[in-house]
């Protein structure tokens, strides 16, 4: 029996999935909204956590906001150093693995994450560099 075109997809959809932490409510929310400004996540989890850990040979505890970012696969290296850039820790947690999420919600979390095509670049995608590494005007 045919699936009704205007039924929801259903079949699934691969995702990525970060955890990460940051120091406080404020700056992970801040973390998240830059993260999904860029397109880089297309969802943000914020949750509070105690967390226990040695650093520099000491034992710490922190109270802490873990951050659950979901992603496309293809969004994952870019993912990495955004984060890598805007995070105010020193060595920012980075635990990412592959999952799958069946039906639309699967879609609706991919659809921000993929660029419409432009005139520009009729693939869709990212558009292709330009030039040489620091052959141009700096940017932002």
């Amino acid at each position: 029996m045919p699936q009704d075109p205007a039924a929801p997809a259903t079949d699934p959809c691969r995702l990525s999935l970060v955890l990460s932490t940051e120091a406080d409510s404020e700056r992970a929310e801040a973390l998240a909204r830059a993260l999904l400004e860029r397109g880089l996540v297309a969802c943000a989890s914020l949750h509070p956590v105690v967390s226990l850990y040695y650093w520099q040979g000491r034992l710490e505890r922190s109270e802490e906001v873990q951050l659950l970012l979901k992603t496309s696969p293809e969004r994952l290296q870019e993912l990495r150093s955004a984060l890598r850039e805007l995070h105010s820790y020193e060595t920012p947690e980075w635990i990412h693995w592959n999952a799958t999420s069946d039906g639309p919600y699967g879609h609706w979390l991919l659809e921000p994450l993929t660029p419409p095509p432009s005139p520009l670049n009729p693939g869709g995608g990212p558009p292709a560099p330009a030039g040489t590494p620091g052959g141009g005007a700096p940017a932002g």
